[in-house]
């Protein structure tokens, strides 16, 4: 059974693709097959894999189809590039910023039906791919967008990552009464599997108290027990790529080890109900 996981916040900068990523490694060091989709133009999640893949190689993938080529050709799969063993990308570049006028050329016109065909485009795309991988990640940009409306209809499961800081709050909880909007309009039907913190200072006063707010607005139980800590390694491996040789390398890996368990068993709940 293919999951398909979409990591959203309305606030940039939180977190969310560098979380996208590390679960797309993680999974795929577990021996899941997993397929990273980069939806956000910015393309950083691109950027950050292709780094990762010259940790064992010399030379970048030779390719030259992007998530916009695909899509365009109505073909994702000769887009994919295999990263490391189980782990695959469909790459983005900046151009995506195109896709919203792309669909509407596709599907014209002002009616229910024209926008049901323009959201709903995207998952007859990746349909075809999901016998291929068992869990299907999607990084998307931070904004109400035709790009982000497409991803969450295709969507089985939402994971907010939560930055402890005001503004990141604001965007997550922004973002769940957006996704309650498409749930009701039979735009998306999904569940949230939880929400992830992404902790800068344990001691801070401040964040502290974002995290006892966000207790309060989305329930404790909704909030990942395991959290995410500032590291130096963290930083590092967005601008060099993942690896995994040395003791700071391993002390990342462990903690996404049990943020994983954790994420398996949140599935494993919501799919018992």
């Amino acid at each position: 059974m293919t999951r398909t996981i979409t990591f959203a916040n309305f606030k940039g900068g939180t977190g969310k693709t560098t979380n996208a990523v590390l679960f797309a490694y993680t999974l795929a060091r577990k021996g899941y097959r997993v397929l990273l989709i980069d939806k956000d133009p910015q393309a950083n999640a691109t950027t950050f894999l292709l780094k990762t893949y010259l940790q064992d190689h010399e030379e970048p993938p030779a390719f030259d189809r992007y998530m916009l080529d695909g899509v365009k050709a109505g073909n994702l799969k000769s887009t994919i590039v295999s990263i490391r063993e189980n782990l695959d990308l469909i790459p983005n570049t900046p151009t995506f910023h195109l896709y919203p006028k792309f669909l509407q050329k596709k599907f014209p016109g002002m009616s229910m039906q024209a926008e049901r065909d323009r959201i709903f485009y995207f998952n007859e795309l990746i349909d075809p791919l999901r016998a291929d991988y068992d869990f299907i990640l999607i990084d998307v940009p931070p904004t109400i967008s035709d790009i982000t409306d497409a991803a969450l209809a295709a969507t089985d499961y939402v994971l907010l990552v939560l930055q402890t800081q005001e503004s990141s709050l604001d965007g997550a909880e922004v973002f769940v009464s957006y996704l309650q909007e498409l749930i009701d309009d039979g735009k998306a039907n999904l569940d949230i599997v939880g929400i992830l913190p992404v902790i800068l200072k344990a001691d801070s006063r401040v964040e502290q108290a974002t995290m006892q707010n966000a207790e309060a607005i989305f329930g404790k139980e909704n909030l990942f027990e395991n959290h995410v800590k500032t590291m130096e390694r963290i930083k590092r491996f967005s601008s060099v790529g993942i690896s995994n040789d040395d003791q700071h390398d391993h002390k990342v890996h462990n903690l996404y080890d049990a943020i994983i368990q954790e994420f398996m068993e949140r599935i494993a709940e919501l799919e018992e109900e």
